[in-house]
């Protein structure tokens, strides 16, 4: 089984990434980058569309989103 989390620690360019399920069936990903390069790269987003057909049931849904605010740590 491909271990998501895994691959996520081994990214140098993603500081933050989360694995929300919502339901029994939904899932979401949700990861930030350092910089737009590292966008780019996205290693762990390619390993998990390279096995799109096995793991979902249906094509996933990307969507590209900026960050207007946060609040990371105190």
């Amino acid at each position: 089984m491909l271990k998501v989390g895994q691959l996520a620690n081994q990214e140098r360019t993603t500081p933050l990434w989360f694995a929300p399920r919502f339901g029994p069936s939904t899932f979401a990903i949700f990861d930030a980058f350092s910089d737009e390069s590292g966008r780019q790269q996205r290693p762990n987003a390619k390993a998990l569309m390279s096995r799109a057909d096995e793991l979902h049931s249906e094509p996933p849904v990307i969507e590209r989103a900026d960050v207007l605010g946060a609040k990371v740590g105190q």
